[in-house]
């Protein structure tokens, strides 16, 4: 057998060993594939759509290399991990007369051996998975047509050639690893005696209040403030967690354990005793793994928040149709029988407006109004609002986010050459208005709105209301079309059309925040994985000794799913409090609804986590179960 067989065959012979590795190696490399496979799809080309599709173009090629760098950094961790438990195997090759360099040689055979494996493996997983992840990224992108499925020879090469370069990296830097530890370290592993874990009540009440004060700050400040805030209080948080699970944590097992009643209450004592060792030396884990886990939930978050923002402030600020027309436009007749014939020919019912608007601008203050008629606002609103003469309600928009200006002074409008109109009233604009201009409107009387002046400004809304908007988007594209070199004569907007719009663009950053947040959550996962199995072979021998003493097998099971419960969900649910908070103070900040969308977000990872949970608990179990 020569060297290169021996690594081979270490390879296999350790296959669960090695497993945690190979997997999340290779969902690092499938992830990667995936996103690739999307980023080089030719029907995805967005670079020659102007600066918006440039820009779009840029972000994805962008955050294929963050993708990358991160799972750098993942692999790299993961490796660690992977060669701490194997200490002692290493200390025994070195006691059987292997040099330390042919030690060096044997990881990094072994690490490229991985490498590879899960870069091909990674790389056909996600080919055997591409159908589905087209039609994600059609759905994701709100594409009219699915993605058609291609062979992605280019990014099955990029990959391949990233990640092979990627793994012979990290099994070379394994040298300098190796290098610094003694034969003492390598033959103790991780079996070296622990004292008995302690903690500060100073640092643990500090942590407490460090978390309640930021979370106190998160929830008070409002508007511009969260900005400001928004530093200070991720770091006090990121303090306060990191004291939890260094202190905290220990400090309340420790008083648990005082509790004598509960502590020699059936299998309480082997519980919270090696609990306390646990969370003490996965404090570290538990910290990088919650604030991890937060980003991912934020990211993820924030951008299903965002897109049903901005997609519902859209759909409220349009009309379904608006035709604008402007002084001096001679095919204004021409373009809205247009507009009402495409509408019947695609059997869409709608209700047309016609709204005549006035520009004035107030002759003493300069300020800028429009002015329409009483007629055309009842019939728009469908109510019936009389108006002297002179006479005039005023509408502004201050509920789109423009609030703290001070209402109520504007006692008179004064128009030239017409003269003064005595405010009767002022309001938050209806949604109907809003919808034809963002802008300050004056409703008069029609006898008044005849005599207002001509202006330059003037313009008519022809407006086309239909109720089940969503079926417009084809005629949409249609008339934007035909209607798209307006000029400064008319303009024309479709509700349809601007959010889908919207949604494509928001799709693009959505589908890259899914991939990124996969990639986070799957290394918290596998953090997890490796600490546990770390101490799988030290729970054996402690098990073992257990059991002679009378520990049945499901009091074994109980201990276990505790104690895994706890590894698995403690920093999960700190994380799901963090997101949570973060979420709301992005809905506080942009006074929208998000609980929709943040419940489904966290929900979805904690059915993910929970799953994850059930599968490594029962081979856990298994593996332990082996000393009986």
């Amino acid at each position: 057998m020569n060297f290169r067989q021996f690594a081979f065959k270490n390879v296999v012979r350790n296959k669960r060993l090695y497993a945690g590795y190979f997997f999340s190696s290779a969902f690092s490399v499938m992830i990667f594939f995936v996103y690739s496979m999307l980023a080089f799809h030719p029907e995805l080309d967005f670079s020659d759509k102007g600066s918006y599709g440039q820009g779009a173009q840029t972000s994805m090629d962008v955050s294929q290399y963050i993708i990358y760098v991160f799972t750098f950094f993942f692999i790299l961790y993961s490796m660690s991990a992977f060669l701490k438990s194997r200490k002692k195997e290493f200390g025994i090759c070195l006691m059987h007369g292997m040099s330390d360099l042919q030690l060096r040689r044997l990881v990094f055979l072994e690490n490229v051996i991985i490498g590879l494996a899960s870069t091909v493996s990674g790389i056909i997983v996600g080919l055997l998975l591409s159908k589905g992840i087209l039609m994600l990224g059609t759905s994701l992108l709100t594409l009219e047509r699915p993605l058609t499925f291609y062979w992605p020879v280019r990014a099955a090469l990029f990959t391949f050639v990233a990640f092979t370069l990627l793994f012979v990296f990290i099994s070379l830097f394994t040298a300098v690893i190796l290098r610094s530890s003694s034969l003492i370290d390598l033959l103790k592993g991780t079996a070296k005696p622990k004292p008995e874990p302690k903690a500060s009540m100073l640092l643990a009440i500090l942590a407490a209040a460090l978390i309640a004060l930021g979370y106190a700050v998160a929830f008070i400040v409002k508007g511009a403030l969260v900005l400001l805030a928004l530093l200070p209080v991720v770091v006090i948080v990121s303090i306060g967690t990191y004291f939890l699970f260094t202190q905290l944590s220990v400090y309340v097992i420790n008083k648990l354990k005082t509790k004598q009643s509960l502590y020699r209450s059936q299998t309480n004592m082997i519980t919270l005793s090696d609990l306390a060792y646990r969370m003490k030396d996965n404090a570290r884990m538990f910290f990088l793994v919650a604030m991890i886990s937060t980003v991912a939930f934020c990211a993820i978050g924030t951008l299903v928040g965002m897109k049903s923002m901005f997609t519902g402030q859209l759909s409220e600020a349009l009309p379904t149709f608006k035709y604008e027309s402007y002084a001096g436009n001679s095919k204004q007749n021409e373009h809205t029988a247009l507009i009402e014939q495409a509408l019947k020919n695609e059997g869409i019912d709608y209700q047309p407006f016609i709204i005549h608007k006035k520009a004035i601008t107030d002759a003493q203050t300069k300020k800028k109004y429009k002015f329409i008629s009483a007629a055309d606002y009842n019939a728009l609103l469908n109510t019936h609002v009389a108006v002297a003469d002179k006479e005039a309600l005023l509408f502004y928009p201050d509920d789109m986010g423009f609030g703290g200006q001070t209402r109520g002074l504007t006692k008179q409008i004064d128009v030239p050459g017409v003269g003064g109109f005595a405010v009767t009233g002022e309001n938050v604009m209806p949604v109907q208005l809003r919808q034809l201009e963002f802008y300050d409107f004056a409703v008069v009387s029609d006898a008044a709105f005849q005599a207002l002046p001509e202006s330059k400004d003037d313009s008519i809304s022809f407006v086309y209301d239909v109720k089940d908007w969503q079926r417009t988007l084809a005629v949409s594209k249609q008339l934007v079309t035909q209607l798209s070199e307006g000029g400064k004569e008319f303009d024309f907007m479709s509700r349809s059309y601007a959010v889908n719009e919207n949604n494509q663009s928001f799709g693009q950053i959505l589908l890259t925040g899914l991939f990124i947040g996969a990639v986070f959550y799957v290394a918290a996962g596998s953090f997890l994985y490796f600490r546990l199995y770390a101490d799988l072979p030290h729970d054996r021998v402690q098990y073992r000794a257990i059991t002679k003493l009378g520990l049945t097998e499901a009091e074994l099971s109980k201990i276990v799913s505790t104690q895994i419960g706890l590894l698995f969900f403690v920093p999960i649910v700190v994380a799901v409090v963090h997101g949570a908070v973060a979420l709301n103070t992005l809905q506080n900040t942009f006074g929208v609804n998000l609980f929709k969308e943040s419940a489904l977000v966290l929900g979805t990872f904690a059915v993910i986590q929970i799953m994850y949970f059930l599968f490594i608990r029962a081979n856990y179990v298994k593996k332990l179960k082996e000393v009986f």
